[in-house]
């Protein structure tokens, strides 16, 4: 059984949520306005580390609301600088983040819920289906804490990708939140358009995303260009399948004004072939779109190989001479099971939703 965490969550709160909670209680409304200041930049464990404050106001919070933030399980980095974080959550559940390298500086991929309910052929993520939705607070603690991870390096996060565990439109409200706490130039301050939202196609929250006035990047997982081949990687399309799909990108684009990029994953044998890129190009033909391949990271559970790199070499030079932007994705952290679940079941205790 699915559920949210509610907005009690002290981490979910929005400033002007803490000004109003301050004011209902006898405070001063700026010690809300204080209090998200020292939950998200002074990153603060315990209501005693806010030293501005009386010590009546500390025990209230203490009580009232009591902080439980993410807590290190395991920590496994990469010859290239990648950084895997298995984070536990308050209830014991455990996600992971991770951290990438880049010449601009360093991407984050969170998770949206522990599990995922999407059920896809090849992914680590979903094997034990959903556990639980993740608050806004729980999102943005991730944040948080590879802030802190990267603060001795003199870094920070400068790119957020929600890719990690879940569907993030599975978990709509949660993700919207955490989207402008994120961007609260009293939290990180982080800009919509270094921010990427990925889905496996759930076409009615792609409709509602575009409405929201966001400039936030779509990434959508296609992985195969025809009903039947998608079908059998990725239940959703039987759902919603590629027609739809694409009618719901071309209204993101023209709303937002923000190319989509598909993500493909290459299975050899499977979705490699020729033909298939062939259709791939087509099938993005016709406005702002951008492919990006992916070599898959294996996973023991599922029975697939990765494409061998001529192949996916091959793939995108079809792509590219279709007149079609496509990159091929760089391989970080395979040595840390760096693909989305693989660490959190190789580390997991059994844990009762």
């Amino acid at each position: 059984m699915s559920t949210s965490v509610p907005i009690d969550d002290p981490l979910s709160k929005a400033p002007g949520e803490w000004q109003q909670w301050m004011t209902d209680r006898g405070y001063p409304a700026f010690r809300g306005r204080q209090l998200f200041e020292w939950l998200w930049r002074h990153h603060i464990r315990h209501y005693d580390d806010i030293t501005v404050w009386p010590k009546d106001l500390r025990r209230t919070m203490a009580t009232a609301m009591p902080l439980n933030r993410l807590e290190l399980v395991k920590a496994e980095a990469a010859e290239d600088g990648t950084t895997k974080l298995l984070l536990e959550l308050a209830d014991r559940q455990r996600v992971e983040t991770v951290i990438l390298p880049h010449d601009y500086g360093h991407s984050l991929c969170i998770s949206s819920q522990v599990g995922c309910a999407m059920g896809c052929h090849f992914c680590a993520s979903g094997l034990k289906g959903r556990i639980r939705q993740l608050s806004a607070g729980e999102m943005l603690d991730q944040v948080a804490y590879a802030n802190r991870w990267l603060k001795p390096q003199g870094a920070q996060v400068t790119r957020i990708d929600i890719m990690g565990i879940g569907e993030p439109l599975d978990n709509y409200p949660n993700v919207i939140r955490f989207l402008h706490l994120v961007h609260d130039p009293l939290a990180m301050g982080l800009g919509y358009r270094h921010i990427t939202v990925s889905t496996s196609g759930v076409v009615p929250k792609i409709y509602q995303l575009a409405d929201e006035g966001l400039p936030v990047t779509l990434a959508v997982s296609l992985h195969a260009p025809t009903d039947a081949l998608r079908s059998q990687l990725m239940p959703v399309n039987r759902a919603y399948p590629i027609r739809k799909l694409m009618d719901a990108c071309r209204y993101y684009v023209e709303r937002t004004g923000r190319r989509i990029t598909f993500e493909y994953l290459l299975l050899r044998g499977i979705n490699d072939h020729d033909e298939l890129a062939v259709k791939l190009a087509e099938l993005v033909r016709g406005f702002p779109s951008h492919v990006n391949l992916i070599p898959w990271n294996p996973v023991d559970e599922h029975p697939f190989l990765p494409s061998p790199s001529a192949q996916v070499r091959r793939f995108q030079h079809i792509v590219q001479d279709a007149g079609i932007s496509c990159t091929i994705r760089r391989e970080l952290g395979q040595e840390i099971d760096a693909a989305c679940g693989q660490l959190r079941l190789r580390e997991e205790e059994p844990v009762s939703p």
